[in-house]
């Protein structure tokens, strides 16, 4: 099933996308727990919610992000395809470079939930913080099974399903922190959507992933060239952390990022960035000033 969270009429709802992409049916759920979006249906706790017979027009629903509200951190990685790991190591922002390109164990770091936002929400730069801000084409897994100590074998039963992430960067915080959480996590960095799958609906051995930006393809590589795999990823963090339903985990991105430029070609007020995921869909937001984004917000 392909699931999208919405507002209609402000109000928030969740359902599952017709097959043709033109219209929902809504979830019989109430405003409380549709605010959660995906969450609704994965958290054990919530039951299991029916779609109603309505037909509501997708053109007539505002997209919100699949987990719009994560209960913590997104879970990231770093260099987790091969191409990217030497472009970014050789980028100048790569503070582990000289340990080699290619990492010999999953990267990891996070992003703080409150800077998702949705498929259509204007991505800001705040050229007060940042003059070096950067697009990252990610596939995000959605945890459905908590656990810890999961082992890569069992690894694919703890997953609910999958959305797409642009793991938007600030390098020039990045690179002056170290530490990547304050580059990662500006406000609006996640765009997150537009839709999430349950994991029967994506074959990752077949899908692609893809950026383009101004309608110029960046990136382009098959979610299967990750250089650690999804059960790998679980195996990692779940070794001594304890996952959750509802978790996100955000793999990484392939190679044609903006910093792997000469010389670099940051993301400028007036852009389009669309990051595409076959089975999936197209993840669509505008750049504009910080500002701007904020004035669109209030009105």
């Amino acid at each position: 099933m392909k699931i999208a969270a919405y507002h209609l009429d402000g109000k928030p709802g969740l359902g599952i996308v017709s097959a043709d992409g033109s219209s929902l049916a809504p979830f019989d759920l109430n405003g409380n727990a549709a605010e959660k979006g995906v969450l609704a249906l994965v958290d054990p706790e919530a039951g299991r919610p029916t779609a109603t017979s309505e037909k509501l027009p997708l053109s007539a629903v505002k997209l919100r992000a699949p987990v719009p509200h994560p209960r913590r951190n997104i879970f990231c990685v770093g260099k987790n395809y091969y191409e990217h790991a030497h472009e970014f190591a050789g980028s100048g922002f790569d503070s582990g470079a000289a340990s080699g390109a290619v990492p010999d164990a999953p990267i990891i770091f996070s992003k703080v939930p409150e800077c998702v936002s949705a498929a259509g929400d204007p991505i800001p730069v705040d050229s007060r913080v940042s003059s070096a801000i950067d697009y990252e084409a990610e596939l995000a897994v959605i945890i459905g099974r908590g656990g810890r100590g999961i082992s890569k074998d069992k690894a694919m039963e703890h997953v609910w399903g999958y959305t797409i992430v642009n793991d938007i960067t600030a390098r020039d915080l990045q690179g002056r922190h170290k530490q990547w959480l304050i580059g990662k996590s500006q406000d609006g960095f996640c765009p997150m959507g537009p839709v999430a799958v349950t994991a029967d609906e994506l074959d990752l051995s077949k899908s692609w992933v893809r950026c383009h930006v101004n309608g110029e393809l960046r990136q382009e590589a098959p979610i299967s060239a990750l250089i650690f795999d999804i059960p790998t990823l679980i195996e990692t963090l779940s070794a001594g952390i304890t996952l959750y339903p509802g978790d996100v985990i955000a793999t990484g991105t392939p190679a044609g990022v903006g910093i792997g430029f000469q010389p670099p070609r940051y993301l400028r007020p007036g852009d389009r960035v669309a990051v595409d995921i076959d089975g999936i869909g197209r993840l669509e937001n505008p750049v504009s000033s910080y500002h701007e984004a904020m004035r669109g917000a209030v009105a």
